[in-house]
């Protein structure tokens, strides 16, 4: 039954998860539930912007949308004017909508086999893209189920999923908030974990492709997902021994390495093309900041949006990270947190809007189960610490759950269940 124990967890969670997704079904009576708004809108405004109103410049349509649904959030701040030409280009790079085309998809046919607008905002289109998010973080934890396999027990597995799934913030940006950009990028990084691990057991050229391929999406998502390119880099490299032997292998396979670097440019492609066809140039600029000295560690620590202090399941994460010695995956799952985090606490903009706890380390936790496993794995050699870990479990899921209830009661941007428990 032990080796079931993984799927089981998955399973509930899954049942969980669209549970959570049933009791927020809807928010308003226009659309059902309004998902594709504020930095979300974003995200999705170049589907029905190519597919049904053929207008990715001018952005003649949004004003009319906008009256009607609510998404800008009351200023149109998604995109950028270009003084030059008078057209727009969007802010938030199309990643995540190549990402989203096929609920899109799924949502435009409904809305043509019904009675709904097909207008890209009207309910079809809004509960694919929901139904869409869960699907893709379901996809992820799958495959890390795959990742984790050779290296843990099963019950260590299913406790690291049930970790995720129940005591971080990984529910909110999936079951509730789940339009916007984490959902959709969540499996691109446990892809992207799987497919290192197995080119450095049998490399092979399609998966060196398709590696380049996830890691080039990822980037036209999020710029800072950059650093991705660790995972693989530094896989096996715990030791010189291990060193050693992982140049000789990529030496013996260096047209791999130029089929990753074509993967790459070719999914980085449709965001070169979006840029030259709106601004004139192959490459622009969106405007984003970071004080890379200056970092904020109140997003870790502050009674706003702390991460430890919101999600104290981060806490075991970081403490993991003593605890992946000789694992092929100790350097490059280290020096990707490391620099993930530091980024997160160096933009400028350190709140990241209506958040409950730290929002953009959520589509990264696939990396972050990394050394969850390997401190949970520790306590699996006893009843004693079974047990504690079962209690930690129970505890840290009783919290999550009494603080999303808070957030999502609308406290909204300004979030602090610190400031609400000593009212």
């Amino acid at each position: 039954m032990q080796h079931r124990f993984p799927f089981v967890s998955l399973i509930l969670i899954i049942a969980v998860f669209l549970i959570v997704r049933i009791q927020f079904w809807s928010n308003n009576e226009t659309n059902g539930y309004n998902a594709t708004s504020w930095d979300a809108f974003g995200y999705y405004m170049y589907l029905p912007g190519l597919f049904i109103y053929d207008d990715l410049r001018e952005l003649k349509w949004v004003e009319k949308i906008d009256e009607k649904y609510k998404v800008t959030g009351g200023e149109f701040y998604q995109a950028i004017e270009l003084d030059s030409s008078g057209y727009y280009t969007n802010k938030y790079l199309s990643g995540v909508a190549c990402l989203q085309l096929p609920y899109f998809l799924i949502g435009h046919g409904i809305a043509h086999l019904t009675d709904y607008e097909t207008d890209g905002f009207s309910a079809p289109y809004q509960y694919s893209i929901l139904l869409g998010g869960l699907m893709n973080v379901f996809i992820g934890l799958w495959l890390l189920i795959k990742t984790l396999k050779p290296y843990y027990s099963p019950l260590t597995i299913g406790f690291t999923l049930l970790f995720l799934g129940f005591t971080s913030n990984l529910i909110q940006y999936s079951s509730i908030d789940g339009a916007m950009s984490h959902s959709f990028i969540f499996p691109l990084y446990a892809l992207v974990l799987y497919l290192t691990m197995r080119w450095h057991k049998n490399p092979k050229r399609i998966t060196a492709l398709l590696l380049g391929a996830v890691i080039g999406l990822a980037v036209i998502s999020r710029p800072t997902e950059i650093i991705m390119i660790f995972i693989p880099l530094l896989w096996n490299f715990s030791n010189k021994e291990e060193r050693k032997k992982k140049w000789q292998l990529v030496h013996h396979n260096r047209s791999h390495v130029i089929l990753a670097l074509v993967g790459g440019l070719l999914a980085m492609a449709p965001q070169f093309i979006y840029w030259k066809y709106t601004t004139g140039g192959w490459i622009f600029n969106v405007g984003s900041k970071w004080y890379f000295l200056n970092p904020w560690f109140r997003v870790l620590v502050g009674p706003e949006k702390g991460w430890f202090l919101y999600t104290p399941v981060a806490i075991l994460m970081v403490l993991g990270l003593f605890f992946m010695k000789r694992k092929p995956f100790s350097v490059s799952a280290t020096v990707f947190i490391v620099l993930n985090i530091w980024i997160i606490i160096a933009w400028s903009d350190w709140t990241y809007g209506a958040s409950y706890s730290t929002r953009p380390l959520v589509h990264s936790y696939p990396v972050f189960a990394l050394p969850l496993a390997a401190l949970l794995s520790r306590c699996m050699d006893s009843v004693q610490r079974k047990s504690m870990v079962v209690i930690v479990l129970l505890m840290f899921t009783a919290l999550n759950c009494y603080q999303l209830s808070l957030y999502n009661k609308g406290i909204g941007e300004n979030f602090s269940p610190l400031v609400e428990w000593n009212k």
